[in-house]
């Protein structure tokens, strides 16, 4: 269980605020306008913004503290996190050993996980040699490979076209199912949102709130989504 528990994230004069839950195999997508927090909040549980109070906790461990790399996370950013001077396969292999030194069994995985997301026989390409779908399912990859219980995903596939993204989206789910990790999606879209299925948590006056079904929000949204997605 992902616990936020009165958890205050403030940058400046910026204030947000979240105190919510989510269960492992989870589907929670964070929707809000620009500027709201939405990349705030994920960089909070992934250890990359220290909240001024409150805890970030997972199955009951509070994980405020502990340096991003210690953390159960993964975390997809639109860049999607891959180096440029390192091959594909380098780029996953970092997921199973920083120091790319992979036993056998290491290296079948990887080939697998390759294969996995469409990717066989490309795992000798650089990052600029792939297309933006292909270096998006290289990430989902990495995250395939690293098993983390929660994985975030700040717009990775924003970039993309719809009938792309919907692939991408496709792919988490059975990624995720694979894992059975807890995953929590930044979009601007509410089909990436209903696509996604689960839960949905809106970001509204600095509150990130409740997540409620994504069905039922959509189907009746408050005033401020309602706004937010241009509705009278």
């Amino acid at each position: 269980m992902l616990e936020l528990d009165h958890l205050e994230l403030v940058q400046g004069p910026f204030r947000l605020t979240a105190h919510w839950s989510a269960g492992p195999g989870e589907r929670i997508a964070v929707m809000g306008p620009s500027g709201s927090g939405k990349s705030t909040l994920l960089s909070a549980i992934a250890g990359f913004l220290p909240p001024q109070s409150g805890a970030v906790r997972w199955q009951g461990r509070d994980l405020v503290g502990l340096p991003p790399g210690e953390r159960p996370v993964t975390i997809l950013f639109q860049d999607q996190n891959l180096f440029p001077h390192l091959t594909i396969a380098q780029n996953l292999a970092l997921g199973l050993r920083p120091d790319l030194r992979l036993s056998p069994d290491d290296r079948a995985r990887l080939e697998q996980a390759l294969a996995r997301v469409g990717l066989a026989g490309l795992g000798a390409r650089r990052p600029a040699q792939l297309s933006g779908g292909q270096a998006s399912r290289a990430a989902l990859a990495r995250a395939l490979l690293r098993a983390r219980p929660i994985l975030l995903l700040d717009e990775p596939f924003a970039a993309l076209g719809p009938a792309l993204r919907q692939e991408m989206l496709d792919l988490v789910d059975q990624v995720a199912r694979e894992t059975g990790a807890l995953v929590l999606l930044v979009t601007h879209d509410p089909g990436d949102a209903l696509a996604l299925g689960g839960r949905t948590a809106f970001i509204a006056e600095g509150v990130v709130q409740v997540p409620v079904p994504t069905t039922t929000l959509m189907a009746d949204p408050p005033p401020a989504l309602r706004d937010y997605l241009g509705r009278k």
